[in-house]
């Protein structure tokens, strides 16, 4: 009889020996669900074995690094991940960018990710992911609806439209450092509001330098959007969002749900209205000061 193994395996690689670790899992990682590693040197074996379909029931990858704002690199073989582990839903990088690798008789395309619901390639520094990089993960992944890419400077909103996930909830994109001339793009917001406005709840844009009349298209998708009622969360912090274009959206916000908006750092705004707002009544005299 095979021992129980737990379907959550969580771990500091430097801690175990990977030869080891390796074993268990080309013994064992069929009954394993979910993986959850801190990013070292010895990352590359374990998922050498995860592209080998050590885990093929694998729903949940996760791999980390400590938050200090270095630029962390790890080579991943997309396609070979995307074999050995066809039934995740969840694949998180955490301060981690992946890297293209190669792998010898890898094919260079497969079906993808096709029950991945969950993707995160968050970093607190630039990352130079771009939209060929992303369209590799996620160009079999329709059932998309959390995706997670602040940093992503490189990423461009036409990039983001012509994915196959038609009922995104929530999209983080906001930019958390000094961006200066490395956005590869400055235009396009209204295209993804349009495209998810029935199903957005959350959104995050902080930073990012869309121009005025951009915002004020994208703001206006979303608020004539079938979805405004499930809207939860709303980061402009830091956008060329104006006075005017504020109050038209948060207007139809307000009818339905609460909701949290920040417009902090915000150019075209009073100092005295950029804070954060919580709930109808916070918004409400948000709007009366807009008046």
């Amino acid at each position: 009889m095979l021992p129980l193994i737990p379907v959550f395996v969580s771990f500091f690689l430097i801690q175990f020996n990977v030869d080891g670790l390796v074993s268990f899992l080309e013994a064992y990682g069929n009954q394993i669900k979910k993986i959850d590693f801190t990013h070292s040197t010895k990352s590359d074996k374990l998922l050498s074995a995860l592209s080998v379909s050590c885990c093929p029931e694998l729903r949940l990858l996760e791999i980390n690094t400590k938050i200090d704002g270095r630029y962390c690199q790890l080579p991943i073989c997309i396609q070979a991940l995307q074999i050995g582990c066809p039934k995740l839903q969840t694949f998180g990088l955490m301060n981690v960018t992946p890297v293209p690798k190669m792998i010898r008789n890898t094919p260079s395309s497969t079906s993808g990710f096709p029950m991945l619901e969950e993707l995160c390639i968050a970093t607190s520094s630039h990352s130079f992911m771009t939209d060929n990089d992303l369209n590799n993960v996620l160009h079999g992944s329709p059932h998309l609806r959390v995706l997670d890419l602040r940093g992503g400077s490189r990423i461009t909103a036409t990039g983001l439209c012509a994915l196959p996930c038609e009922r995104l909830e929530c999209l983080y994109w906001g930019l958390y450092f000094n961006i200066n001339t490395m956005v590869a793009s400055k235009k396009g917001i209204h295209m993804l509001a349009h495209k998810w406005s029935s199903t957005l709840r959350e959104l995050d844009l902080a930073n990012q330098p869309f121009s005025e009349e951009d915002m004020e298209i994208a703001m206006g998708h979303l608020a004539d959007g079938g979805g405004v009622n499930l809207f939860c969360s709303l980061n402009l912090s830091g956008t060329n969002i104006t006075s005017s274009v504020g109050k038209d959206v948060l207007v139809p916000f307000l009818m339905f749900h609460r909701l949290l908006i920040r417009q902090s750092s915000c150019w075209y705004l009073l100092k005295g209205l950029k804070r954060v707002y919580h709930g109808q009544g916070d918004i409400q005299l948000l709007l009366d000061k807009l008046d």
